[in-house]
Order: C-alpha cells, then structure tokens, then sequence
C-alpha cells in the first residue's frame, strides 16, 4: 500500500475513528490525540495487513488499542473522574447521559453496531471477542438503554 492510497483510507475513516475514540474517551483532545498514534502506528505496521479489504477493522483495532493506553495513562495520573465536557451538546442529551451511563464493554459493541454500521462478525474480530459474546452485549446494553429511557 502506498503513502496515497494509505492517506485517502485514513481520511475515510476520519468520522469513523473520532466516534469510536468519543465513545471510549470522552475528550475531545484525546480523541485526536489516540487518532493520531493510531494513524502512526498503522503506517509503520501496514505491512502486517493481510487483505487490504479489511483495513477498516484493522484500523479501528489499533485505535481501541490506543484508547485504552490512554485510559491507562489516566488512571495512572488519577485524573480519571475529571473527564472533560463534550465540546458540543448533543442532539439528545437523555440518550447521551444514558448512553455514558453503560459499561464501556457494553457501550462500544452497541456504539460499533447502531452507529458505525458494522455487522456483529466485524465487531467481534475488532474487539477480540466470540460473535455470541457480541450479540448478548448489544442486546444487554439495549435492555440497559430501554430500563433508563422509560423510568
């Protein structure tokens, strides 16, 4: 894969990252900042792609990864309840607070599947995880989401 070819699926999968970033992080600038090193670190292992055709995955894998190195590096500053505001609210705030209120193991399968539109088989290679694992997940945290919304 060339530097081009590199660049534009990288820049396709700009909106894509920065959600599933959003939804692990938080923080606008970390956000960016676990975009960034995922970005780096998928140019210098692009070599380890297999088929081209799963870049797209393997990207979102590298970012989860980054992600949860800067959630660890949090931790370990003790700075993980001072989690920033979102810069703009969002459309619907009872969603979004219900939303954050979900376990992250819940949140990120349901946020993969309702809003990125992958399918469960793609979320469990990305997460590392049986597909089962992934449907009682989103089925889970939509029962969650439903008990929240109708109390």
């Amino acid at each position: 894969m060339n530097r081009e070819e590199f660049a534009r699926q990288v820049v396709g999968q700009t909106d894509r990252m920065y959600r599933v970033a959003y939804t692990l992080l938080r923080c606008d600038a970390d956000c960016r900042d676990a975009m960034q090193e995922a970005a780096l670190k998928a140019w210098e292992k692009r070599g380890d792609l297999r088929e081209e055709a799963y870049f797209a995955t393997w990207l979102t894998r590298i970012l989860i990864n980054e992600c949860r190195a800067i959630q660890r590096k949090r931790a370990r500053q003790g700075d993980m309840d001072a989690v920033p505001e979102p810069s703009a609210p969002p459309p619907d705030i009872t969603l979004s607070l219900a939303l954050q209120s979900l376990p992250e193991k819940l949140r990120l399968p349901l946020t993969l599947h309702a809003v990125e539109g992958m399918s469960y088989a793609e979320i469990a290679q990305v997460l590392r995880i049986p597909r089962t694992t992934v449907t009682g997940r989103i089925h889970r945290a939509k029962q969650q989401l439903r008990k929240e919304l109708t109390v």
